[in-house]
């Protein structure tokens, strides 16, 4: 079969199931999950793929599950990996499928990815004989929540034969309108670490600072002096942020200070050698501002997912096939983001796309943000995400 004889029967294939597409990304944006709680999530994945006779083994991360398609030819593992979790967000669409579960949402666009690739296994086993190799398609619980559970199914023996392999991704991006998608060649996310300070000083009566440790003071120095990292001590070619967005005392009132301060924050980069440093810099300098003030502190450095790197090669390769099976004027470049993602575990052990999936529609008012309770999607993003998905599946098998 050529190359246009396998893209139009691949859309063909598509607009088929499209309407069976529709039902499933209902039924899980209608029961969502939270992160490592996906049970029925992943039985219903399950059952689908047991009634087309697709093999797959589970139980990693408890409910993650690989699915696997031989090719008739032999040749290179392709992953596809789509993540199954909700976020705790009350939703407020009006709508059919609206969440039947009280404060959890598929605000992220998760349901959508999981219809992807379960779409896109569908597909791809109707055309076996196109495929080199194997293509492994990852259904993956807890992305929304650390330590991520693309790094927990990689300790649990997901992957493998990783020298051999290439993995792809997609992700719903509103700002897109449906019929597109985005790339981006190289570093692409940036890795995400929390930040949690505890300064601790002496309380007591406001009135008579001179007798005390004055927490709240100590805490203001110390986000003023963090502010500094980055500007200061942070390469400049390198993007990097970082920002606190909460801070409160155990106690204290217009006439008392506290005894402890809490500062809540998160450091991102795009560089690991960059990140490391900065974290030795961020502990120093709240250790030694403290420590002029008479105060104490804990600093406590959460590691979170590390940077997200596109391969570029396999990036210009698939940005190339996306034009030849979307159209050049659907398919845009994008810039970085400072967003993190745990799909950077994966782009860490072997080459790696990341892509975007347009999901809006101005026309149609469906144009919220992801992790809102209005997030919604044009439903016709289904036969973009699940058609690219199979045709770079295959192409990617083949080169």
């Amino acid at each position: 079969m050529s190359q246009a004889d396998l893209k139009k029967n691949i859309k063909k294939e598509v607009n088929s199931l499209f309407k069976q597409l529709v039902q499933v990304r209902r039924h899980i944006h209608a029961n969502p999950e939270l992160s490592f709680k996906e049970k029925n999530t992943s039985a219903f994945v399950k059952n689908i793929l047991d009634d087309h006779d697709i093999k797959y083994t589970s139980g990693y991360c408890v409910y993650g599950i690989v699915a696997e398609i031989k090719g008739e030819q032999k040749g290179k593992t392709i992953y596809l990996r789509g993540d199954m979790d909700a976020l705790p967000i009350k939703e407020a669409n009006n709508v059919p499928y609206k969440s039947s579960v009280e404060g959890v949402m598929h605000a992220c666009g998760h349901d959508v990815h999981t219809t992807c690739v379960l779409g896109s296994a569908l597909v791809l086993n109707k055309f076996k004989k196109h495929i080199k190799g194997t293509i492994k398609i990852i259904f993956q619980p807890g992305e929304e929540k650390l330590p991520g559970g693309a790094s927990i199914m990689i300790k649990d023996g997901a992957i493998s034969n990783v020298k051999n392999s290439k993995i792809l991704a997609q992700h719903v991006h509103p700002p897109l309108e449906v019929g597109k998608v985005g790339f981006h060649a190289g570093e692409y996310m940036a890795s995400a670490d929390e930040i949690y300070l505890e300064i601790i000083g002496k309380g007591g009566h406001a009135a008579l600072p001179s007798n005390f440790i004055d927490t709240i003071l100590v805490a203001s120095q110390v986000i003023t002096a963090l502010h500094t990292v980055v500007s200061r001590y942070s390469d400049p070619k390198i993007p990097t942020v970082l920002s606190f967005g909460k801070i409160f005392s155990d106690g204290g009132a217009t006439n008392v200070i506290p005894e402890k301060v809490h500062i809540l924050g998160t450091m991102r980069t795009m560089d690991e050698d960059n990140r490391k440093h900065l974290h030795s810099v961020i502990k120093d300098m709240v250790k030694s501002t403290v420590k002029a003030y008479g105060a104490k502190c804990k600093v406590n450095i959460k590691y979170g997912y590390p940077t997200l790197y596109n391969n570029i090669p396999l990036t210009e390769e698939s940005i190339g096939h996306a034009r030849d099976f979307l159209g050049s004027k659907n398919v845009v470049l994008l810039d970085k983001r400072m967003t993190a993602e745990d799909f950077s575990y994966f782009s860490q052990m072997m080459p790696a796309c990341f892509y975007r999936l347009g999901t809006g529609n101005i026309a149609k008012g469906i144009t919220s943000p992801v992790h809102t309770s209005t997030f919604d999607i044009d439903e016709k993003a289904l036969k973009v995400g699940v058609g690219l998905m199979s045709y770079l599946a295959i192409m990617s098998s083949s080169s």
